[in-house]
């Protein structure tokens, strides 16, 4: 049998893995970002012995850390800048109703700030999968948006956090008729006819989408595309993002309070499942402060003097070998006056926060160079 810990850490280092593909590949991983969500609950329940009280905090922050990254993956692909522009209210508007909700633990607030981010993130990217995005006006994306507020997400937040309904040991009681403890070979033997018509079913949905496809949308632009477009030429490279920083960035400006408010509020959720973490909100809002300022200073000075790092895997090590000596400063400055710097924790942090600026440094140039055009606003 495999040891508890190996359970854990094999699913938490899933979570935190598999979102690193969404700039890349946003559709399947997002797709496979949602299932491991769905699913991991149930193989701590099934193949650990947890005390499973505190997963909703973990559950949380973890579907936060992937939205985040889909976030920052909409600065790098999206080219509809109405959608671009739904999409960062929506996150922001989750974002800090999962805040509100981890210091109250009232559980309306996740109904009135519903996570219409990510559906609406899965539908864009399906819609560009086939079809060339730019095409959908404002209205459009509105109406979309509107629709998956309403009808989507509304009652699947209803359902999940107001009602408390479990799907899976609803469906073994109502349709299977067998207890909720039951195993699901006990569920299917019980009624088997039960599955000949869910196969059924699935079969005329098929058909029906399929026939909706042929005869309803309009004829597709291009064949499948799971993969990300590929950049504007003018900004496709490590190089032109850096030029295009030290032309246009400054240090104090609208992109530096976007990254702040986003890590701090990212980090505050965080904080609230991590053990020992004693930092207050202001706490945390300023140290992100510092460090971000920090960062964004080093990276206007590097694009100014044309030393950036052209992998963004090597950006990410160099920015936190920098944002760990700052850690490890700090924490020896605080033993000097007697503080107390939860080295473990921070530098959690600290790593989360790199994640974020190097891919935030590398994205948001983009974006901004793809808007900036007249014949690409919408």
């Amino acid at each position: 049998m495999v040891p508890d810990p190996v359970i854990l850490v094999s699913v938490v280092v899933a979570r935190l893995l598999l979102p690193l593909l969404i700039p890349k590949f946003p559709l399947p991983a997002i797709l496979g970002c949602l299932v491991l969500d769905g699913v991991d609950q149930s193989i701590f329940q099934a193949f650990t012995s947890y005390d499973l009280s505190g997963y909703q905090s973990y559950d949380k922050a973890l579907d936060i850390y992937y939205l985040t990254i889909a976030y920052l993956a909409t600065m790098r692909n999206w080219s509809n800048q109405s959608a671009f522009r739904v999409s960062r209210f929506l996150f922001f508007y989750r974002l800090v109703g999962v805040v509100a909700f981890e210091f109250t633990q009232v559980r309306a607030l996740l109904l009135i700030f519903p996570n219409t981010f990510e559906y609406f993130f899965i539908f864009y990217e399906a819609v560009r999968s086939r079809w060339e995005p730019r095409r959908m006006t404002t209205r459009f994306v509105v109406v979309a948006t509107a629709a998956i507020w309403i009808f989507v997400k509304l009652p699947q937040e209803y359902w999940i956090h107001i009602a408390q309904l479990d799907t899976t040991d609803l469906i073994k009681e109502k349709i299977f008729g067998v207890n909720a403890s039951s195993s699901w070979s006990d569920a299917v033997a019980n009624r088997p006819w039960v599955v000949v018509v869910a196969l059924i079913v699935v079969a005329a949905l098929y058909f029906a989408l399929r026939w909706f496809a042929h005869n309803k949308l309009p004829v597709a632009d291009h064949s499948l595309r799971l993969a990300a477009d590929p950049l504007p030429t003018e900004i496709d490279t490590a190089a032109e993002v850096a030029a295009f920083r030290a032309k246009f960035g400054r240090v104090f400006d609208a992109n530096l309070l976007e990254k702040v408010v986003l890590i701090s509020l990212v980090s505050i959720v965080f904080a609230q499942f991590l053990p020992n973490i004693e930092a207050s909100p202001l706490q945390v809002t300023l140290g992100v402060f510092v460090l971000v300022t920090a960062n964004s200073l080093l990276g206007l000075w590097t694009a100014r003097h044309e030393r950036s790092i052209s992998s963004l895997a090597l950006s990410f090590v160099a920015l936190a070998c920098l944002n760990v000596a700052l850690v490890v400063i700090a924490n020896w400055l605080l033993d000097l006056s007697n503080g107390d710097l939860q080295i473990g924790a921070t530098l959690f942090f600290v790593l989360l926060l790199t994640l974020i600026v190097t891919l935030y440094d590398r994205f948001r140039p983009v974006s901004q160079l793809r808007f900036a055009g007249t014949g690409l606003k919408q």
